[in-house]
């Protein structure tokens, strides 16, 4: 008999009643004051989480699952969700995230329900990146962000936001966790999906390379090194070759990664060696660039001579120094 009173105890609410319950506990925490208004909004997000993902004791039912991901549309909570993260507590807020990257992963029948409300109110990712400003929530957010940018039409539409341009002050914040945070989610929007990327950088290439040329001349060590090392990785993967291709003509950019040759720090002096030798080795260098590496060959040889050697770590990056001052050299015996 008693087993079968715990049994019955574990019969968990049907969806449309979770999915009812957690919005009107949402919308009172906007209409009443208090620990209780709070606590039942808490409470309710953690039998969200329960179900969604299981306590320990009873593993979730995904056809249930797939349930309260269609009522939780329909009623409008993942609006309320991010409305009112700053409302809920830290424990609940991590729950919350918990449930919002499990519901945008459901998929009925050929398309993800709750993906979809969100491609009708793209005014909740605007939310969430401004909420990189808000301190207790930041974290919160950028997790729910990057749960966002794995799907390409969430990506395409902050890539092309106005909000887009708040990455760049985020990661320059004094808060270290924050700042690098923000740079990985900035990452993720600039390496999940080539097309979408690839569309945006065409573009806006003027309007992006501006704003990432503040980051590479930062007074801040950390800025400017995480910087130019995701510069380095980026503009020589593959599917950016178009994009690579455009920025070793310009002298400007040229001037930049001279610069960067002078840093004090190895691994930045590594990093912006990386993305000149690629100025340098380009068969059909513009007249300007030729110009400017001839002009400044003996402090640019002299900077490559003394890029830290890898003690025989890796002999590529020794073998690629040395091509480059030869060809720097066979540039400068051909001006005479």
């Amino acid at each position: 008999m008693s087993f079968f009173f715990r049994a019955a105890s574990r019969q968990r609410p049907l969806p449309q009643e979770i999915a009812r319950s957690i919005k009107d506990s949402l919308v009172a925490l906007d209409t009443k004051t208090g620990a209780k208004a709070l606590e039942d909004a808490e409470k309710n997000i953690l039998t969200l989480r329960h179900t969604l993902a299981g306590d320990g004791e009873v593993e979730p039912n995904q056809e249930q699952v797939l349930q309260i991901a269609l009522e939780i549309c329909k009623e409008g909570v993942l609006s309320l969700f991010v409305q009112n993260l700053p409302s809920l507590g830290w424990e609940a807020r991590k729950d919350l995230v918990h449930c919002w990257c499990i519901l945008l992963r459901q998929k009925v029948d050929e398309s993800y329900c709750c993906v979809q409300y969100i491609e009708n109110h793209f005014d909740l990712l605007d939310f969430l990146v401004v909420c990189y400003k808000n301190l207790e929530v930041a974290l919160n957010c950028g997790n729910m962000l990057r749960e966002c940018i794995k799907y390409p039409t969430l990506a395409k539409y902050i890539l092309e936001s106005s909000s887009f341009e708040l990455f760049f002050q985020y990661v320059e914040l004094s808060n270290f966790d924050i700042a690098s945070d923000a740079l990985n989610t900035f990452k993720d929007l600039l390496t999940k999906h080539e097309d979408a990327v690839s569309e945006f950088l065409s573009s806006h290439y003027e309007q992006f390379f501006g704003l990432y040329t503040k980051l590479l001349s930062s007074t801040n060590y950390v800025t400017r090194r995480q910087s130019v090392k995701f510069l380095s990785e980026f503009l020589l993967e593959a599917p950016n070759a178009q994009i690579m291709k455009r920025y070793i003509l310009e002298v400007h950019y040229l001037n930049i990664m001279m610069g960067l040759l002078k840093d004090s720090s190895k691994n930045i002096r590594i990093c912006a060696f990386h993305i000149f030798k690629v100025f340098v080795a380009n068969p059909n260098k513009p007249r300007e660039i030729i110009q400017v590496l001839v002009e400044n060959h003996r402090e640019v040889l002299k900077l490559l001579h003394n890029l830290p050697t890898s003690k025989g770590e890796d002999e590529q990056l020794d073998e690629e120094r040395d091509l480059i001052i030869k060809e720097i050299e066979n540039l400068v015996r051909l001006s005479v």
